[in-house]
């Protein structure tokens, strides 16, 4: 969506939630092999986005070891999600699911892989499996059905390392278009071509 005649067939389609899938596609409509990997924090009651921040600098520093760089944003709901762009490979998946499970190994007490409810309560599941072609992920701005309406919102790292409550990572719509004009687009880099994957 990169021009007013999108945003209005959209609009007059009722879509508030656009979500995406992690790769591009070309011309002729061609898809090409996912150049962006995404993590899903997903908190489990009682844990909150305080605890998917936390995750989220755990992750980090793993992803950093592996000379790749995370930006973060909320889903716009209760948790957060870390982009991480990459060169196109088909590995994202494989990848994504041996990170979320040597960060379980290390933060048991923190962390879960795996997506069964029961393994849950009060950790943070690191959702590797978004990065399946057949899934999407909520883009970047979009608004969210929820009974107040939030932002999925790009946030620094600053933001997250100083969240202490999850109204800390709450914004709305105007709240949203009044950062842009302070920060700019925090998820610009994705624009450009990440690294190889190790």
């Amino acid at each position: 969506m990169d021009d007013l005649p999108t945003l209005v067939w959209l609009a007059n389609l009722a879509a508030l939630e656009l979500h995406v899938p992690q790769w591009t596609v070309g011309p002729r409509g061609a898809i090409h092999s996912p150049d962006l990997m995404v993590f899903d924090l997903d908190p489990g009651a009682p844990a909150t986005i305080v605890e998917a921040c936390e995750v989220a600098r755990l992750l980090r520093d793993l992803l950093a070891d592996d000379g790749l760089d995370s930006y973060p944003k909320t889903s716009g709901k209760k948790g957060l999600h870390l982009y991480v762009p990459v060169k196109e490979s088909d590995r994202t998946s494989e990848y994504a699911k041996r990170a979320a499970q040597r960060l379980e190994s290390d933060h048991g007490g923190l962390v879960v892989s795996k997506m069964d409810k029961r393994l849950r309560k009060g950790k943070i599941l690191v959702d590797w499996s978004q990065n399946n072609p057949a899934k999407t992920t909520v883009a970047p701005y979009s608004l969210r059905a929820s009974e107040s309406p939030g932002v999925s919102t790009p946030v620094t790292w600053d933001e997250v390392e100083n969240c202490r409550k999850p109204a800390d990572l709450a914004f709305t719509p105007d709240e949203v278009l009044a950062r842009i004009d302070e920060h700019g687009d925090l998820l610009e880099p994705l624009l450009r071509e990440g690294p190889p994957l190790p």
